[in-house]
């Protein structure tokens, strides 16, 4: 009889392993933490009748992903794209009539996108479009991928290392709280505060005020 958790050897009958402490019916995946993110993706939109449920088809909660553009292996007059702001994207094809330009990084707006200005009452003013992670060291998780990282200060720790999230649906701007110790508010022109589910988004229109912790910003 062997534990199956680390192998070693067990006398038969027994209920806990010697060497690891676990129990002889734990296996490697009864012991692997549960995601508590929810499953669903969901923009919470506020109306007359109070708040309602609308989804977002194809995008996993807490990932915004951008499409990227297909392109063909470079031939031999192509220019490679490098970094540029920490951002790495895939140079264009080659152009018959001339060398290959660069394509746009992923995560810059484009000429269409919206972009807001968020000012943080620790000081910081931060121009985004587009995707992104809030908090005092945000920090995606495998596999995601953002084009802002917006790290804040915050001396008392109230804000999150990972606090919210933010991205861009039908041009509006949403946030969702990433399960922050102290969570997210929203306060909208004109009302209430609206605490928010963390995993759910939120729409934010320009002028809201959204509060992380004892720190805040505005949406301009």
């Amino acid at each position: 009889m062997t534990c199956r958790i680390c192998g070693a050897d067990l006398p038969e009958g027994a209920m806990f392993c010697g060497e690891c402490g676990s129990s002889t019916s734990a296996t490697p995946e009864s012991r692997r933490p549960v995601d508590p993110r929810p499953g669903d993706t969901s923009v919470l939109h506020r109306s007359e009748s109070g708040v309602i449920s609308i989804p977002v088809i194809g995008e996993p909660v807490g990932v915004e992903r951008r499409a990227e553009p297909e392109v063909s292996p470079p031939g031999p007059d192509a220019t490679p794209s490098g970094p540029a702001g920490g951002v790495t994207w895939p140079a264009e094809p080659p152009v018959p009539a001339g060398p290959a330009e660069p394509a746009e990084p992923e995560g810059e707006p484009d000429a269409g996108s919206a972009v807001w200005v968020l000012r943080f009452t620790t000081g910081e003013v931060v121009s985004v479009s587009g995707s992104g992670l809030v908090g005092r060291r945000p920090m995606p998780q495998p596999g995601e991928r953002f084009a802002h990282l917006v790290q804040i200060v915050d001396r008392g720790l109230s804000v999150s290392k990972t606090h919210l999230e933010f991205g861009e649906h039908d041009g509006d701007l949403w946030i969702a709280d990433r399960f922050s110790s102290n969570g997210t508010v929203v306060r909208r022109p004109g009302e209430g505060g609206v605490r928010c589910e963390p995993g759910r988004r939120v729409l934010v229109p320009r002028g809201s005020r959204v509060e992380i912790g004892e720190q805040a910003f505005t949406v301009a």
